[in-house]
């Protein structure tokens, strides 16, 4: 009998011998399991990967790596030995003897040379070479230029022995330059961030030197393609004289532009010229502005249709009109005034026309640059002079002579206006659309990048039509014209057509957008029936919804046309195509909102208020909706009757408002009342679950008058939320946990939820807390928190009575602390035994039950002092738990929990309960806040980390804390302890940290615990010491700080857009701004 050997296994046996460091390594062994990480399968595969791993990770790798280099066939081996240098070189370069440092450097480097100094075997271990580089770079960032002072001279010396060396050397400096300059953010202190720049500065001149000989000089195609790729990362960094007291733009624009293979990079290069916003240089961007022009006219005759050319261009020329796009926006942005001012300069009128035929090409990526420009002048010339409807009166905006700017860009900007109209995006409020087989259907993922974009263009065209609304209007009425007489009817002419109209709503004084509306809506509801056909039909009703909702002043002032308005929903709500029904309920709900008013007050010519009459039509109007869709027409009518200032009055509404709900809400509960097990019939439930959606869209709309239909329901919800408990309980018991998988038990659970949500709803919108408290708060516990707590498997318990809970807390404040024991009671235990086994289960439970926490610290602190010792100890393990949570919103919670806490802590009157405190968890929460803040996974923390440890700091030293911390060196100071504590924690975590380098970090926290500010710059320059030797990506360092800056940007925004009628949607706009 013979034995079969697997030749796959006989390998990974052979592969464990690479572990052992006192034998000579095999390459071919090792060249063999890459390969087999590479191309094998299963078992074998991950084995290899195993092996690669361990010998990744082991101290003396690095040791192995020139021999792998040198003698190795698999090129995959080669860049896995790289991957173990480059770990060494981020981790432990500083641990490393300077010997070693210095071997490894020599050994790269003559690598590079061998390889770069032949064009042939540098193309043909390109990728090779590329991972060198970037080794060598990593290498530079620790080195340079302490420990390689002469490396900019090396690199330039060199550079003049081969073509094929200096092209290789040209990338390596790009590297560079990216490293130190676009890079380094968080990457490395900002200290040695700043000596890389400035030492690059000084160096630069030999640099710059190399670069102009190449230009000057060479014939090599590759070597000068790499030069000008170099140089253009250099431009956004080198000393402004080396770009304009040279002749570096002359020779670009006249020896590179009009070169086919270089003109791409070189109008980069232009571009980023064209981009720096200094003024000593006016004459020479005038020059360069003619000079490129000039150019390019050759290049591109401006008869080009660019369109037409963009569509039949190779990869390069379409690249070429982008980089057009991208130089004529970034100078005529900067500098468009100087050439303003300057009319004897030819070619600036040329350069808007390039930009408007450019702002034509089918290419989205094309047009999101021209936008970006046509905003910003549009912006501009709008804020030199703005119009305020208040003051605007249209035979004196005729007569009114025109800003001088407007008037040279007058021209140019009509032509943007038609191509805006023409290609204006899909707001998000359209949901009927035209798919790509050419079918009209109802849309259901949003398109973010088309909403973004239709956001930017609706900004555009409002101050476009700010600067001449009369040309606005011509346009838009001229195309409506050719829609109805056909000779331009299409879908996408129509749609892009009334998104245009929409979208600028509010930009033109009320009597222009009258009578521009009314002929809109006529000649949209002449179109309706003009065509024929379901799908003509339900795009043309799709765009009349969309325009008439974007219009609520015109309805407001129009009570005709607003009640003819809502009758044709009414029509579309009975319209079955895809979408059409949907589209009238969102736009009943806006016109609702908008209008409210105007639906409870007697209109002239009336008898009786609009609302009487739908309410008395309720159920014809609705009988062809979906329960969803009846949710969304409540939740309208809702507005409405709250609008309703008499309260009698408005009590006769809300009553007549839900009298079909209540009819089948009572018909259940009677017939529950002679046999509960109607509650277990699924279409009960099913209308239960509806009905109670209805009261949650209803309390939405109302507000605190909606108490009086609660009132009606209350106690028989209370009662239906206890029996499906029951339910729900039995069925588990009898057919195991798998059963709330079943679609009645899901409805079931649905009841609960939706009761939970409309209790809550209501409880937030309530004005009258005590009343809350005295009627709703004492059922209402006794009904869920028992349920809650006994609940047989957790996965049956309801999150949302953790909501509900938090919504008490929040909304009473104080005057709940005395029922908060009681639901931590009920809570909190069986909670916590649902979350704390992993990061994984029940996110929601746990996430709200954090939330919970974090409102009883912040509004009912005193309660924690009434719960036992151990229940107490808990609550604080669980914030330890919640700040070490890898989900983001759950450490959030947690370390705003603990900072609320201490603060609380910090003010509490009772000093003997605040010192215990301190004696107990101080230094246990001053470990656990290291090891996060630590942790490259917490990185985004960065700032809440630095305020709680501030905060402890500055309680410490200020002697907030009066309790010996050390237990037992009564002789010892807190802040000495304290100090020598976390030194002693950071050297056990961090070894390879020098004394010197922790006691200065442990003196600044200290030192700095004044100033946040400071004090998180310490902590973060503290952090990326360490990721030093971890290795770990640092980028998240300044995630906060980037979130920051952008909600401080969009709110910024929002008030300068608030500032110019008709930028924000009018659905943005705060009611007291506008009714």
């Amino acid at each position: 009998m013979s034995i079969i050997i697997n030749p796959q296994q006989n390998l990974m046996e052979k592969a464990r011998k690479l572990l052992d460091f006192n034998d000579k390594l095999d390459i071919s062994i090792l060249d063999e399991v890459v390969r087999c990480m590479y191309t094998g399968q299963g078992d074998a595969q991950k084995a290899a990967q195993e092996v690669l791993t361990q010998l990744k990770e082991h101290p003396e790798a690095w040791t192995r790596v020139d021999t792998i280099l040198e003698f190795a066939t698999n090129q995959e081996t080669k860049y896995y030995a790289l991957q173990i240098l480059e770990n060494v070189i981020k981790t432990r370069w500083r641990a490393l003897p300077r010997q070693q440092c210095e071997g490894i450097k020599k050994y790269i480097v003559g690598l590079i040379i061998k390889i770069s100094s032949d064009a042939t075997t540098s193309e043909r271990e390109r990728v090779y070479l590329n991972k060198l580089n970037m080794t060598l770079v990593q290498i530079l960032k620790r080195d340079w230029p302490r420990h390689w002072e002469s490396f900019i001279p090396d690199i330039v010396g060199s550079s003049r022995t081969s073509e094929s060396l200096c092209r290789n050397n040209m990338v390596i400096l790009k590297l560079l330059s990216e490293e130190v300059f676009d890079f380094s953010t968080g990457q490395i202190t900002q200290t040695k961030a700043k000596h890389l720049k400035d030492t690059m500065c000084a160096e630069f001149a030999q640099v710059f030197q190399l670069c102009q000989t190449v230009l000057d000089t060479s014939s090599s195609a590759p070597l000068v393609q790499a030069t000008l790729e170099t140089l253009l990362r250099f431009l956004n960094w080198i000393p402004l004289g080396y770009i304009f007291e040279t002749t570096l733009t002359s020779t670009l624009i006249y020896k590179f532009l009009p070169v086919p293979a270089f003109r791409n990079v070189t109008l980069k290069c232009l571009t980023e010229v064209a981009s720096i916003n200094v003024t000593q240089y006016d004459e020479v961007f005038l020059r360069i502005f003619t000079q490129t022009l000039s150019q390019l006219q050759q290049m591109l005759p401006p008869s080009t249709d660019i369109r037409t050319a963009y569509s039949q261009g190779t990869d390069a020329e379409q690249q070429f009109i982008q980089n057009l796009a991208l130089f004529f926006c970034s100078f005529l942005k900067e500098h468009g005034q100087l050439l303003e001012a300057k009319p004897e300069v030819e070619g600036w009128i040329s350069a808007l026309e390039y930009l408007v035929r450019i702002s034509e090409v089918e290419d989205i990526e094309i047009f999101k640059i021209c936008l970006e420009y046509w905003n910003s002048l549009a912006a501009e010339l709008y804020r030199e002079s703005p119009i305020h409807h208040s003051t605007r009166n249209p035979a004196l905006f005729l007569t009114r002579p025109l800003p001088p700017r407007r008037r040279m860009y007058q021209e140019v900007l009509s032509k943007i206006r038609a191509i805006m109209i023409s290609r204006m995006a899909k707001p998000e409020e359209v949901l009927v659309v035209e798919n790509d087989q050419g079918e009209v259907v109802r849309e259901f993922m949003k398109d973010t990048d088309s909403i973004n974009l239709y956001k930017n263009m609706r900004e555009t065209l409002v101050y476009l039509t700010h600067l001449d609304y009369a040309d606005t209007e011509r346009l838009m009425l001229a195309k409506l014209a050719n829609q109805v007489n056909g000779t331009e009817w299409s879908w996408k002419n129509l749609n892009t057509l009334c998104w245009a109209i929409g979208s600028i709503s509010g930009a033109l004084h009320e009597e222009d957008e009258k009578r521009f509306l009314v002929t809109v809506i006529k000649d949209l509801l002449g179109l309706c029936e003009q065509k024929h056909g379901k799908d003509n039909k339900a795009i043309i009703a799709a765009n009349i919804m969309y325009v008439v909702g974007q219009y609520p002043r015109f309805l407001r002032a129009q009570w005709k046309f607003l009640k003819t308005v809502v009758n044709k929903l009414f029509e579309f709500m009975h319209e079955t195509h895809d979408g059409v029904q949907d589209m009238a309920c969102d736009t009943f709900i806006k016109v609702a909102q908008k209008c409210r008013r105007h639906f409870v007050t007697v209109q002239p010519g009336e008898m009786y208020p609009f609302i009487e009459e739908i309410l008395n039509g309720i159920n014809t109007i609705i009988c062809d909706l979906q329960p969803q869709q009846v949710h969304v027409f409540y939740e309208a009518v809702g507005y409405m009757i709250s609008a309703q200032t008499e309260s009698l009055v408005q009590k006769n509404l809300i009553s007549k408002y839900m009298v079909l709900p209540n009819e089948v809400w009572e018909d259940i509960i009677s017939q529950a009342a002679r046999n509960v097990n109607v509650l277990k019939d699924p279409d009960a439930v099913r209308q239960l679950s509806n009905i109670l959606k209805t009261n949650t869209r209803a309390c939405k709309a109302l507000g605190h008058p909606y108490v009086m239909q609660l009132g009606h329901i209350f106690l028989d919800m209370l009662n239906v939320y206890k029996v499906m408990s029951e339910n729900i309980s039995a069925a588990i018991a009898e057919h195991g946990e798998a059963v709330t998988k079943q679609p009645l038990i899901k409805s079931m659970r649905s009841v609960k939820k939706e009761t939970l949500t409309l209790i809550s709803l209501w409880i937030s919108r309530s004005q009258e807390p005590m009343t809350v408290l005295d009627n709703f708060v004492p059922p209402l516990l006794d009904a869920v928190l028992l349920d809650y707590n006994r609940c047989p498997i957790p996965a049956a318990r309801e999150p949302e009575v953790l909501s509900t809970m938090t919504t008490l807390v929040n909304s009473l404040m104080i005057h709940i602390t005395p029922q908060v024991p009681k639901i931590l009671d009920a809570v909190f235990q069986c909670t916590l035994e649902m979350i704390n086994k992993n990061f994984e289960d029940f996110p929601e439970h746990r996430q709200e039950f954090y939330t919970f926490l974090l409102e009883v610290t912040v509004h009912c602190f005193p309660a924690f002092l009434q719960v036992p010792p151990e229940m107490f100890k808990l609550v604080m393990d669980s914030i330890i738990w919640a700040f070490k949570h890898p989900l983001r919103t759950v450490a959030d919670t947690g370390l705003q929990i603990l900072y609320n806490l201490l603060g609380q802590v910090q003010t509490m009157e009772n000093e003997v309960a605040q010192q215990s405190f301190y004696s107990t968890y101080f230094r246990s929460l001053l470990e656990h806040l290291f090891s996060v803040a630590t942790d490259s996974s917490h990185a985004g923390n960065l700032v809440m980390h630095a305020s709680i440890l501030c905060r402890m700091f500055s309680m410490l030293e200020q002697g907030g804390i009066k309790v010996n911390l050390s237990g037992g060196s009564p002789e010892v100071d807190n802040v000495t302890y304290v100090q020598n504590y976390t030194a002693s924690l950071l050297k056990s975590a961090f070894g390879h940290l020098s004394d010197n380098q922790i006691k200065v970090f442990v003196k600044g926290l200290f030192d700095l615990d004044h100033d946040l500010s400071l004090f998180k710059e310490h902590l973060r320059d503290f952090l990326v010491q360490i990721k030093e030797y971890t290795g770990e990506d640092d980028s998240d360092l300044f995630l906060e700080e980037r979130e920051a800056a952008l909600k401080a940007a969009l709110e910024e925004k929002r008030r300068s857009q608030m500032s110019v009628p008709g930028i924000l949607n009018p659905h943005e706009i705060p009611e007291d701004m506008q009714d």
